[in-house]
């Protein structure tokens, strides 16, 4: 199993061995530098009764550099399912589209 956690601008990448053989943990492990860890993360859009599919589509657009059409087919995912996930990128990024699409009060959580 590996699992990571971050400790003081470090990121620890551990690997824990056991078996039944030796029920004793083993641990590898290596320290990763932050600026070498990149966080994924997504900008999930919810839904609202305020605004038209054409304030939100030109949003989209305007925040995630996509096509008029896919802006459209993402807010009628909003509409429908209640939230859709608008963009996904490194964590600067999806800070960047979560501000744009908050300018006109749209709802948008960032999710890692």
């Amino acid at each position: 199993m590996i699992e990571q956690i971050t400790m003081n601008q470090k990121m620890v990448q551990y690997n824990v061995l056991a078996t039944r053989e030796n029920p004793t943990p083993e641990f590898e492990y290596e320290v990763l530098e932050l600026e070498d860890v990149v966080l994924i993360a997504k900008v999930i859009l919810y839904n609202d009764e305020h605004h038209t599919f054409e304030e939100v589509s030109e949003q989209i657009v305007k925040a995630t550099q996509c096509t008029y059409d896919q802006a459209e087919t993402l807010t009628w995912e909003v509409h429908t399912k209640g939230k859709a996930m608008v963009y996904e990128g490194n964590i600067e990024e999806c800070l960047q589209v979560s501000g744009i699409l908050q300018e006109i009060a749209l709802l948008t959580e960032i999710q890692c």
